[in-house]
């Protein structure tokens, strides 16, 4: 957002501490131009100085070669200055500065601004620069989208920044996922007619706690809770994430390509991952390595969901024990009228359809409103949803509850 300067600037009345802090702030804010009107009060340290050029390297450069556009602060009309140069030492030196200089959270959110503000998306072509950058969710976006254009000698260089993303969420989401999808399958698959060796004693003892015989210090036990054999050679539901592998989309189809990777090493359910724009691929044969799911993926392109939906529901056996993911912004290039018409048969014949506008941390996406509201009112509910929630949904879903209900208690944007 721009910044008035003309409000921003300090008084020429004698500053306190707290004053003079805040002053230093505003000056790294509005960057160099506005030095002049902080007077002393606008001198910076060694460190402090060293931060303002990083920052002026990224903000205080034009976003072309169109000449000067005014000298505002850092958000506002910007000179052509000099910025981070065309050289990928000249950047990696950069990188190495900035995080030096801020936490690792700024650090990705300044690398996100310097590959859209700057074209730095050409450097991450050297080996070298993709070294010195923070590996976070949107670099691997920018790696995935030019895929197809990494030379050879930064594709062992990209696969490792990628791995690295993918590991940290496998970290945050694995057991939380894992957890949530065997409660919900063992507390779906649950007798009280167990034989003895499936006899779940602690759910058993506590539901005969009413029992409990003081003088004897013993429950007696009335009703016994356990889990079915018959069914545990076969999955027990199945799990199918069509993926909208549009632009827009990249940190959705990072997150789900992991948890659909983790979600195939459990037995219990059957998990099918495919990724589509305006055609399909599916990529369930690569679950064994995220890595190689999301290098299966080419972002950008059209986008022909009721073609995605048609094969997801060719894949469908058992109708009421299967779970459909639908991870798209449903911005449809391809026969609305079919899609619908699709979702309704899904819906109709018992699958249980979920519309994820999102997956991701990104805050509010931009979808089609319209048919996310028709979505729903076929029985495919459609919000956004973040990484963390997914599994609590997905068990949800598993238990055939009510997940309409379940997004409206979380808070989260529906349709």
């Amino acid at each position: 957002m721009p910044v008035d300067q003309t409000t921003a600037m300090p008084s020429s009345a004698p500053l306190s501490g707290a004053d003079d802090e805040r002053a230093r702030r505003w000056r790294l804010v509005l960057g160099a131009p506005a030095a002049p009107a902080f007077g002393a009060t606008g001198s910076l340290s060694k460190q402090d100085a060293d931060i303002d050029a990083a920052l002026g390297a990224l903000y205080e450069s034009g976003n072309d070669g169109s000449g000067d556009g005014g000298a505002g602060g850092r958000g506002g009309p910007r000179r052509r200055a000099a910025g981070l140069g065309g050289s990928a030492p000249a950047v990696t030196r950069w990188l190495g500065d900035i995080r030096g200089y801020f936490p690792s959270s700024v650090v990705q959110v300044l690398q996100r601004d310097a590959v859209t503000r700057l074209g730095l998306a050409r450097l991450l072509l050297e080996p070298e620069l993709l070294a010195a950058a923070e590996p976070d969710i949107h670099l691997v976006g920018t790696l995935l989208s030019l895929r197809s254009a990494l030379p050879e000698r930064t594709r062992q260089t990209a696969r490792a920044v990628v791995r690295k993303v993918v590991e940290d969420i496998e970290r945050r989401l694995e057991h939380s996922l894992h957890s949530a999808v065997l409660g919900a399958l063992n507390r779906a698959e649950r007798t009280r007619t167990p034989r003895l060796p499936d006899v779940d004693w602690n759910r058993t003892i506590l539901a005969n706690l009413r029992n409990y015989q003081p003088e004897q210090r013993t429950v007696i036990v009335d009703r016994l809770i356990g889990h079915e054999r018959a069914r545990k050679a076969a999955a027990l539901r199945d799990v199918i994430l069509l993926i909208d592998q549009s632009g827009s989309m990249a940190s959705s189809v990072v997150h789900a390509s992991v948890l659909g990777a983790s979600l195939a090493s459990l037995k219990a359910v059957s998990t099918r991952l495919v990724v589509f724009d305006t055609s399909v691929v599916d990529l369930t044969d690569a679950l064994d390595d995220p890595v190689d799911v999301l290098f299966g993926v080419q972002l950008g392109g059209g986008t022909d969901i009721d073609r995605a939906v048609g094969y997801g529901a060719s894949l469908v056996r058992r109708p009421t024990d299967t779970v459909l993911f639908l991870i798209s912004d449903l911005i449809e290039g391809g026969d609305q009228s079919s899609l619908i018409a699709r979702l309704r048969n899904l819906v109709d014949a018992g699958v249980t359809v979920v519309v994820l506008l999102a997956l991701s941390d990104d805050g509010a996406p931009a979808y089609d409103h319209e048919l996310a509201a028709t979505c729903a009112e076929l029985g495919a509910p459609a919000f956004a949803c973040t990484p963390d929630r997914f599994p609590d949904l997905l068990a949800t879903a598993l238990r055939r509850e009510d997940v309409s209900r379940w997004a409206a208690l979380q808070g989260l944007a529906r349709a």
